[in-house]
Order: C-alpha cells, then sequence, then structure tokens
C-alpha cells in the first residue's frame, strides 16, 4: 500500500504566477504561529479546526478590530475576485510571548474537543491539506488571492496560488502547519514552517517572550460543575499551579452564599508545586443554582480566576433501572426520553463515565451497564461511588456503524449517594455476543490474540480476536459458502483495546521488548469495560476500556531473518514502501531544492510520496537496507521504488553494498517502459551468483500505469529462468465505478482492472519473455493486490502457475503479508511456471513489517513518540516473500565416465602454432549423449587455445560434434595453441555433457 503526501508545490505556469504575486510583508509583531485544518474529518484529531497566533514583540500589542481571514489555495474564487473569509479577533491584548487560540469550524466527526479553551471563536472551514491564511489589520473581507493592503501576516501551504516566499509543506487530517521557531519570520513560509500534530496554545499558555524570559502564569484545576443532592453534603478539589512562583492564597469572589465555602486551603510547597482547597457545599444549602468564582493568587501578585457551577438538586426518584433502559432489543426502548436512573461507576474515560447497577436483573440479553456522555464537561464522583443520573437515552451511531450503542446524554444531575462500592466483572470467554454487555465491566478469561497494530500510534488502539482472523478471500473463492461463512465468523471475532483518552495518545500504550507489540502477540487479564466507537480505519466496533493493565506475551516474536529451504538461488519480492530519493519538500538525496516527482505528463513535488525531507530518506532507507541484508538474497524483485529512471534503485544498491561490505549486489538496467505512476517495479541481483541473459523486457500496454518487468537469468550450473516482478492496480476506491467498484465480495475496488492486468501477464507477457528467453522457467512474484483465492491470481492458477505460498506457507499457518482490517492475507505473491515448480525447494514470508505497529517506522511527522530503531522491523507496510530454488544444471561433469589419450600438441613451422587431438574413449558400459564440452585448465600464462569454443568458468573449452558415444566408442577433438615462447604445454582435461 502506499502513502500519499498532500500537495506541495504548483505547476510551473501556477508558481510563475504566484511568485509574480508573493511579495514580502511588513515586520509585525503579531504572527499566524500553527493552522490546523482538518478538525472533524476522518482521521483527524481533534473535532474543531483552529488558528493561533503568537505576540513575537517585546510589547504589549491590543488586537481589537482585527481579524483572521482564510480562503481555499487557489481562491477567492476562479479569477481571485470574490472574497475573503472572516473572522474578528476578540478585543484582547496580547503579551510578549503569548499565544491567542482561535477555534473555527467544526468537522462532522466524533472526535474530541480541543484540549485547551479557546479565546475566540470564528466559522471558518479550513481545508485538512492546504490553504491561505492572512492576519488583517481590519475586519473587511479582502479581494484578490494575494492581496497586501492591511495585511500583517500570510501563510499558504500545501498546493497554493497565494504565500510569503514558498509556500509551506501540506497537510493532512491529522496534521498541522506550524512556525518552526514562533520568534522567527523570514516572510519564507516554506522555511519558517513545518508539518507537526497539532498542539494548539491558549492565553494561558506560558508566555515565551522572545529573547526574554518566560513569564508563566497560574494554572487552575477547577471542575466547571458541582452536583450535590440537597440533604447530603459535598465537595470538589480544586488546586492552582505557578511554575515560575507560588501559589499562597485562594478567595471565593463570587457566587458565595451561605453554606458554601473553601476548606482546607495548602499553600505549594515551592515554584511549581500545587496550592490544594476543597469547595465544601454543606446539606443545608438550598436547591439551586450557584456559579461560585474562585480567585488564586501567588507571590508575583498575578491571579487567576475559576467557575464552578454548583448544582443544588432534589433527590429524583429512579424511573427506571439500568437493565430496563438497556432492554433486550437492539435499541432502547426509551429511546429519546428523559430518564432517572442509578448505577456503580466502574470506569471513567475522557469524554463520560461507565455505570453499572452492581446487581444487574440476572438476564443475559439484557446489559447492567451503560455509558453516561458528557463531552469535555469534568465529573468529580470518582470510580465506585454509587450515583444516581438524570438525561436523555440516545442511540449513538457512529459514522460507519451498522448498529447503534445506548447511552445517557444531556445529562440534568448527577448525584453521589455514597462511595466506596465494588461491582464484580462479569467473566466472559467469547466475543459473538458483546451486546449484551455493552457498557458492562468484564474480565475475558481466556487468551486473545493481537490481530492489528497499525492505529496504535495514532489512536492507542489495538485489534483483539481468539485467535488470528484471516481475509477470507485468502482462503477461499470470493462468495463461496465457505468464504462467507468465514467474513460471518470474522465479524463476530473481534474487539478493539482502546486507552480511554479517545486523542492520540502523548506516550504509546502497551509497547512491550524491543519498542514493539505485534500482531499475533497474545493478551491475558483483559478487564475492563465494554464500549462501542469508531475505530482507525473506518467503521465502528466494540471498544474494551482497560481498568487493569492487560498482560501481553510476545508469542509472535521477531526472527533476525527468513529461514527457507536449502537451494541453488534465492528470489525475493520486497515492497519498498515508497522509497523515494526526491522528497515530498521538493528537495532531493543531493541536496538540489525546486525538485519535483513526476506523474504522468506533471513533475512537482506533490507527486512524491515516502519521505518528506533528507533526514527521514535516511531513517527509511536505514530500515531497508537492513532487511534486504537479512534477506540475502540472489535476485530481488522491488515495488514501490520511485521511477525515475535508474536513479531511486542506485542509491539502493550502493547503500546495500556499503551494509554488506563489497560490491555485491547490482541493478538491472530498466526495461522500455517504466509506465505512468509515480512508482515503479525495479529488480536488483547479485552478479556472482546469478548473469544478466538479455536485457531487461517490460509490459507497456496502456493497462499498465505500473507496467511489471521480467529478467531472464543464467545460474552458476547453467540454469536459465527469469523472474517478472509486478505491482498491481489498488484496492483502494478513489474514482472506482462500474466493474471497478466495491462489489461486496470481498475483493475491493478496482478487481475488473487487476483481472486484466493478470490475463495480459498470462497470455501476452510471460509468453514474450519465454520466447526471449528460449526458457520456460518463469517465477511470477510481487504486489498483486489480490489474496490468495482472488480472481487475478486465479486466472494464473487456473493456466498452471504453480502458487508457492499455498504449497509451503499453508499447511503450516495462515499464510500473509499484509494486515488490513484486522485481518492477515497475502498481496506478495510468487507463483511458478509449470516446469520451474519442481525446482522449488521452498518459500517463506518474513514477517518483519505487517504485524509491527505503524508508529515505529521512519516518518518524523505527526508521531506523539519516536520508537523508531535502526534495524529491519517495519521497514515496510508488506512482508517480504522469499523463494528457494533448487535450479537443475543444464550440464554434468562426465570426465570419470572417459578415459583420454593425447597426440601431440607439436609445432608447425609454418603456422608457427602448437597442434594436437585428444581422444576420449567411453569406459563405461552405457552410451552417453552429448553435446559433448572438453575443458583445458592449467595452461600457462601466454598460452591461447585458439579454437576454444568459449569459456567456462574461466576456463577455455571445445565442443565436440559427436551426439552420442557408445560404449568403447571415441570422441575427438582437435586442439590449436599460440605459443610465443615456445613453452612447455601442459594442461588438464575435464569432459562435459549439456550446455553451459
Amino acid at each position: 500500500m502506499t502513502k500519499i503526501h498532500a500537495p506541495g508545490r504548483l505547476t510551473v505556469l501556477a508558481a510563475l504566477l504566484a511568485g509574480m504575486a508573493a511579495p514580502a510583508f511588513g515586520a509585525s509583531d503579531i504572527v499566524i504561529s500553527q493552522v490546523y485544518g482538518g478538525g472533524g474529518n476522518n482521521g483527524s484529531v481533534y473535532k474543531y479546526d483552529f488558528v493561533e497566533l503568537f505576540n513575537r514583540g517585546a510589547t504589549a500589542v491590543s488586537l481589537d478590530g482585527m481579524s483572521i481571514q482564510y480562503t481555499s489555495s487557489n481562491g477567492p474564487g476562479a479569477t481571485g475576485t470574490s472574497n475573503w473569509g472572516v473572522a474578528v479577533l476578540p478585543a484582547k491584548t496580547l503579551q510578549p510571548g503569548q499565544f491567542l487560540l482561535m477555534q473555527m469550524a467544526a468537522g462532522a466527526g466524533t472526535q474530541p474537543n480541543l484540549p485547551v479553551t479557546p479565546d475566540g471563536n470564528g466559522s471558518l472551514n479550513l481545508s485538512g491539506t492546504g490553504g491561505k491564511i492572512l492576519l488583517s489589520s481590519g475586519s473587511a473581507p479582502l479581494t484578490g488571492f494575494q492581496p497586501t493592503t492591511s495585511v500583517l501576516d500570510l501563510l499558504g501551504w500545501g498546493q497554493t496560488n497565494g504565500f510569503e516566499g514558498a509556500f509551506a509543506a501540506g497537510t493532512s487530517n491529522a496534521t498541522a502547519i506550524a512556525r518552526i521557531n514562533a520568534c522567527t519570520d523570514t516572510d519564507n513560509n516554506a522555511a519558517d514552517f513545518a508539518v507537526q500534530a497539532p498542539a494548539p496554545r491558549n492565553t494561558d499558555t506560558a508566555a515565551t517572550p522572545c529573547g526574554g524570559t518566560p513569564v508563566f502564569p497560574i494554572i487552575a484545576s477547577c471542575p466547571a460543575s458541582l452536583m450535590v443532592q440537597q440533604g447530603v453534603a459535598g465537595s470538589a478539589p480544586l488546586s492552582a499551579s505557578d511554575e515560575d512562583g507560588i501559589v499562597t492564597a485562594a478567595s471565593i469572589t463570587g457566587g458565595s452564599v451561605a453554606g458554601i465555602a473553601l476548606a482546607g486551603f495548602s499553600a505549594a510547597a515551592g515554584n511549581g508545586q500545587a496550592s490544594t482547597v476543597n469547595l465544601n457545599v454543606a446539606a443545608n444549602v438550598a436547591v439551586g443554582s450557584y456559579p461560585v468564582v474562585v480567585n488564586f493568587t501567588n507571590n508575583q501578585e498575578q491571579s487567576k480566576s475559576c467557575t464552578i457551577n454548583v448544582s443544588v438538586q432534589g433527590l429524583a426518584a429512579v424511573t427506571h433501572t439500568i437493565p430496563e433502559i438497556q432492554g433486550a432489543d437492539a435499541k432502547s426502548p426509551y429511546d429519546n426520553t428523559v430518564q432517572t436512573t442509578e448505577g456503580v461507576i466502574t470506569h471513567k474515560v475522557s469524554t463520560g463515565f461507565f455505570i453499572q447497577d452492581a446487581a444487574g436483573d440476572g438476564l443475559a440479553t439484557t446489559s447492567d451497564g451503560i455509558f453516561v456522555y458528557m463531552a469535555n464537561t469534568p465529573v468529580t464522583a470518582s470510580v465506585g461511588d454509587l450515583v444516581r443520573v438524570t438525561g436523555t437515552v440516545t442511540e449513538f451511531t457512529p459514522t460507519g456503524a451498522s448498529r447503534s450503542y445506548t447511552e445517557l446524554k444531556d445529562t440534568s444531575a448527577i448525584l453521589v449517594r455514597s462511595s466506596g462500592h465494588a461491582v464484580t466483572p462479569t467473566n466472559i470467554d467469547s466475543l459473538a455476543a458483546l451486546a449484551n454487555v455493552e457498557g458492562m465491566l468484564v474480565n475475558f478469561t481466556n487468551t486473545l490474540t493481537v490481530n492489528q497494530t497499525g492505529f496504535l500510534g495514532q489512536r492507542g488502539e489495538l485489534t483483539l480476536s481468539v485467535g488470528r482472523r484471516e481475509t477470507p478471500t485468502n482462503r477461499f473463492r470470493p462468495n463461496s459458502p465457505e468464504a462467507l461463512a468465514l467474513a460471518a465468523e470474522n465479524n463476530a471475532n473481534q474487539i478493539v483495546l482502546d486507552d480511554s483518552i479517545f486523542v492520540t495518545p502523548v506516550v504509546i500504550p502497551y509497547i512491550g521488548e524491543d519498542s514493539t507489540v505485534r500482531a499475533g502477540d497474545s493478551v491475558t487479564g483483559l478487564t475492563g469495560v465494554v464500549d462501542f466507537g469508531a475505530i482507525g480505519g473506518g467503521g465502528a466496533a466494540f471498544k474494551l476500556q482497560p481498568t487493569e493493565a492487560p498482560m501481553f506475551s510476545r508469542t509472535n516474536p521477531r526472527t533476525e531473518a527468513p529461514v527457507v529451504a536449502a537451494g541453488n538461488v534465492k528470489v525475493a519480492s520486497a515492497n519498498v514502501l515508497n522509497y523515494f530519493t526526491t522528497f515530498t519538500n521538493g528537495s532531493d538525496v543531493s541536496g538540489a531544492t525546486n525538485q519535483g516527482c513526476k506523474v504522468g505528463s506533471t513533475t512537482r513535488a506533490s507527486n512524491c510520496r515516502g519521505a518528506d525531507n533528507l533526514a527521514e530518506y535516511v531513517r527509511q532507507r536505514d530500515k531497508i537496507v537492513h532487511s534486504l541484508k537479512a534477506i540475502d538474497a540472489d535476485v530481488v524483485g522491488l515495488m514501490e521504488i520511485q521511477n525515475n529512471d535508474d536513479v531511486a534503485v542506485s542509491y539502493l544498491v550502493d547503500a546495500l553494498n556499503q551494509a554488506v561490505g563489497f560490491a555485491t549486489y547490482a541493478y538491472v538496467p530498466r526495461p522500455p517502459a517504466l509506465g505512468t505512476d509515480a512508482i515503479r517495479v525495479a529488480m536488483i541481483y547479485k552478479p556472482a551468483k546469478v548473469t544478466l541473459q538479455g536485457a531487461a523486457l517490460s509490459d507497456g500496454d496502456a493497462v499498465n500505469n505500473r507496467p511489471p518487468m521480467a529478467q531472464t537469468f543464467k545460474a552458476a550450473n547453467g540454469a536459465r529462468f527469469s523472474v517478472i516482478v509486478n505491482h498491481l492496480k489498488s484496492k483502494g476506491c478513489g474514482g472506482a465505478s462500474g466493474l471497478n467498484a466495491d462489489l461486496g465480495d470481498g475483493q475491493s475496488c478496482f478487481n475488473a482492472d487487476r483481472v486484466e492486468q493478470a490475463v495480459r501477464l498470462r497470455d501476452v507477457f510471460i509468453p514474450q519473455v519465454v520466447a526471449a528467453s528460449g526458457d520456460s522457467d518463469v517465477l511470477v512474484i510481487g504486489d498483486m493486490n489480490a489474496h490468495g483465492f482472488e480472481d487475478p491470481i486465479h486466472e494464473l492458477t487456473k493456466a498452471g502457475y504453480v502458487n508457492q505460498l499455498e504449497r509451503f506457507v499453508r499447511p503450516h499457518g495462515i499464510p500473509y503479508s499484509y494486515v488490513f482490517g484486522g485481518q492477515s492475507a497475502y498481496l506478495d505473491h510468487a507463483l511458478a511456471s509449470a516446469s520451474l515448480n519442481g525446482q522449488v525447494a521452498g518459500a517463506v514470508e518474513w514477517h518483519n513489517n505487517a504485524d509491527e505497529p505503524e508508529v515505529i517506522d521512519y516518518n518524523l511527522d505527526g508521531k506523539p513518540q519516536d520508537l523508531y530503531v535502526n534495524n529491519a522491523y517495519r521497514a515496510s507496510d508488506h512482508d517480504p516473500v522469499v523463494v528457494s530454488l533448487a535450479l537443475a544444471p543444464t550440464y554434468a561433469d562426465a570426465t570419470a565416465s572417459f578415459s583420454r589419450a593425447l597426440s601431440g600438441p607439436t609445432y608447425n613451422r609454418s603456422t608457427g602454432k602448437y597442434a594436437g587431438k585428444a581422444t576420449f574413449t567411453n569406459k563405461t558400459g552405457a552410451t552417453i549423449s552429448g553435446p559433448f564440452h572438453v575443458t583445458f585448465s592449467g595452461l600457462a600464462a601466454g598460452i591461447t587455445l585458439d579454437n576454444a569454443s568459449g569459456q567456462h568458468n574461466g576456463v577455455p573449452y571445445i565442443t565436440a560434434s559427436a551426439a552420442s558415444v557408445a560404449p568403447g566408442a571415441t570422441v575427438t577433438v582437435s586442439m590449436t595453441f599460440t605459443n610465443p615462447a615456445k613453452a612447455a604445454i601442459g594442461f588438464s582435461n575435464a569432459v562435459y555433457t549439456g550446455a553451459f
């Protein structure tokens, strides 16, 4: 699979036009410091877009009357005549080194709100990949694609026609574009900004004056609300700290009534330490709402206030128990009604908490637990508290889900009745009926297996199942009863282990030894509450929010190298996941700038994939080199390498040879047709083990945007074989329609194109390769983007090509090279022609990539924690396939079957040459078939065998004319030598049958 980066370079014409209108703006103290446009989109981190400003000057600046304005990459309007969108800034004064956060439009997703409180709000709907943001000294909408009047700062990122100097790199829904150093503004967006994980800062963030000492504010930690039952006293803990000062006092400055007071104040012990105090509500406080303002002060004459909305409520009667609200059907019988229920808090997450009826109703079909959705409203109640909750019953359906999840929302009362309760987890050993325990505290009594690690870094998720799930079409033909049955079994065998925070984790959970956790590892001691919600990759599933730390066992350990049966030639297929020597930032491995990658007729940086810069490239290259060195194949087919002639493959070979320590590998020179995609296939080989026979071939037919590449090799024993490397059309659905749409048979999109490619490979290209090589031994390898029993592979196997992974791997377990949707399958294949099949000694997959978390790969952007290790693991997202060939020799040493008689060589004065004959007699009792080749080894320097037919392993030989030699019969070869020094001519002979 490929990683597509957002646009990062203009076409030549657009760049010229934009360059004519890219002035450097006058120095402004207030600058744009960060922009995030992916809010609420698929794969985003937060629900809202945001724009962050920073005061890099030495004096305070009033923002009154200023605005942030936005338009799309090529806006506003086709001619640049319509207006920019406007968000007016709040009338605040920004101190030196202080940030200001403007929250913009929300997307449709259910991601969390921004982690810090916005200082202002706007309705601008920003792009997740690129656009133009400016800071204006006024609030009137500006016009033109790059206005200059009243513009204080401008940021253009992604493929845009407006920027300062040069546009910054494009972003994704999971990344922001941020100023590298908030104090620096060189009027060049490309130089000043970089892509990073979104990290919004507001006016409460520690001020960092440029060139000065940071001034840290008081940070108060107060609940937004406190609900208490009339007649029962309640309290909430408050705290405050100051990194460079000591919080010395707390007082109520607003909303105070008799019975509401602060108590137990404890001053901070030193700078950065927390002071604490309790807000107490007496049992006799009347029913009502009391917005209580608490003010903290420190030893630097700073203060910080927070408001706690105290709600004293009468105890509402329970209208229905939790099991009654849940009901036995898929949806609650009380959906969209206000209900009051009671339960013990079993777990708290970032968006709410779970409660459970400790007694339950004893029915297996009705859940005893329910989730209480609180959005970002903090809850003062604790795990173990018995609470009475009044709220609206709702059926929450995450995007892409086929079912809903019963919750309580819009709570009007959460009253703590008592504390110190414990709920006994319900023991379960199956994933087939999780709806019956949704919202409940459960304990899995059996061992579960990690099935996917891909979203661990982004979402803190691991997909778990009982055993390992196999993609149905990896084992059965699409739409067959067996495939449908396995699909149903898989659907009922999944739960996603989450981390309870619903945002990108700062510290990646569940990482074990070697800084990894692998698919195939096992989990025991799994206890938590059953949730339901969106999951990484789209869709929704039941999730477990753990209440105890799970115990992982490395039951699928890493191996240092693939182990395959011995043969005489080893061939590998390796997807190198967009190995590019030109980077998405427009530079390349040589240090050149303003470079691009070619797709079709366009060349621009936005066409590049893989590494964003040289630092990422080095990390990526080193992992690939470690992987290829460990595989140690004689021939390697490569997929997803940059389509820039032989530039990228030559850099890879140089790095590999440097790691090996010798000039071990060479690349096969490019074939005539390379296709129109940014990536192509390539081949490298060991010249000491195999030699090229003719030039590489490719099939440039229009159906192949990444043409297959073929090369014929000759092994040391004379055997010829051809390797064909393929990379068929992706399963991605962008632009798919008609027969190429997802037909629901498990083969995803563009299956019709892949079938056409496979048929042409079978009927046209392979016959061309066989005709050119004169040998029918063909090995088809590569990323076919089709699982083991899907249509493209079926087209080849029904024609007699033998699937080596089914032959050698299937008897020992699931053959797989890729993990998708929590299921394992192989997209990377090895199929042998009928004549080669008997010469295949073995085939294996090396699971150094697919089982590993994506977060440990070479990328530097968007990672909360860098777990990169310079080794062979997660060098790609596909596992390599290794095939061992035991090629039958084309000749045999028959020397022991003959006796030799020499005549000469003697000197001929008329020719100046030495001539003679060597006669070999068949001393066996059987006829020996030719052709016969006699080698002459040990000739002294300066002596040349003039009539040599050729050389074998550096030794001259003469081919005899006899077709066969009967018992007792002879075969004779004449020999002529040039011997300028007239030295004694000595040599030894060997007789071979067959073809060199």
